[in-house]
């Protein structure tokens, strides 16, 4: 399929057929030195790895796997129901060296060729903001990607995603227990409830990630709920 906002297209032998309809994008960091050995990763058949594009820190869009196909990035993951993540989902990976080998803020091409990519994806499968996600909402016992420095709010300028909840309603929840039972209504996998609470906050509240549910954790968690429940936050 011709799209002006790719630039290259190396087919990655690593997909499989889609069991479910596309209704969510999943948003990585490739956490390798360069995007040249992401895409040489992704399109090993003996890693069973792959997304359907690789974003370069310079901008360059590859695609890697058609988006009627089911791409192999989630891995075992769980979002709203679905545990198969991969056949519901679009994956886009971000070049870029992860927690692992120096965290540090998404290089402005990148995130401008993101922008656009991730618009008509949103439009063409009418994806709701709430379901363009990181790797860690949708895998918080294994992954931080994209992490904290991610642009979420840039992309809730856009319209491609939910911007942080204004706080109305105070503190809901009157115990942990209530909140895990919210944390899990919202779409997460509360398996490890320490682990989803900082996926949580490192999508919500990134400036202060320890896994520990605080008044402001719950107002956000409740917001969003209610946000959610009035129909406006799609």
């Amino acid at each position: 399929m011709k799209d002006e906002l790719v630039h290259r297209e190396v087919l990655s032998p690593n997909f499989g057929e889609r069991q479910l309809p596309i209704s969510m994008v999943v948003i990585h960091y490739t956490e390798m030195a360069d995007a040249e050995v992401a895409l040489q990763r992704m399109c090993d058949p003996d890693t069973e790895v792959s997304a359907h594009y690789l974003i370069s820190e310079a901008g360059e869009v590859t695609r890697l796997v058609p988006e009627d196909k089911r791409a192999w990035h989630a891995g075992a993951s769980y979002w709203r129901g679905h545990k198969d993540v991969n056949s519901a989902s679009i994956g886009i990976e971000l070049d870029h060296p992860g927690h692992a080998l120096g965290y540090r803020p998404f290089a402005e091409p990148q995130i401008d060729s993101l922008v656009p990519l991730l618009a008509r994806i949103v439009k063409e499968y009418d994806i709701p903001r709430a379901n363009v996600i990181g790797h860690s909402d949708v895998a918080p016992a294994r992954k931080t990607d994209p992490g904290e420095l991610f642009p979420w709010e840039r992309l809730a300028e856009y319209g491609l995603a939910l911007p942080t909840p204004d706080i109305r309603m105070g503190d809901p929840f009157d115990n942990d227990g209530a909140f895990y039972m919210a944390l899990e209504r919202w779409g997460y996998d509360i398996t490890d409830g320490h682990k989803a609470v900082e996926a949580f906050q490192r999508r919500w509240r990134p400036h202060r990630i320890d896994g520990e549910i605080d008044g402001q954790l719950r107002a956000i968690l409740f917001q969003l709920l209610l946000d959610r429940d009035r129909g406006t936050a799609r």
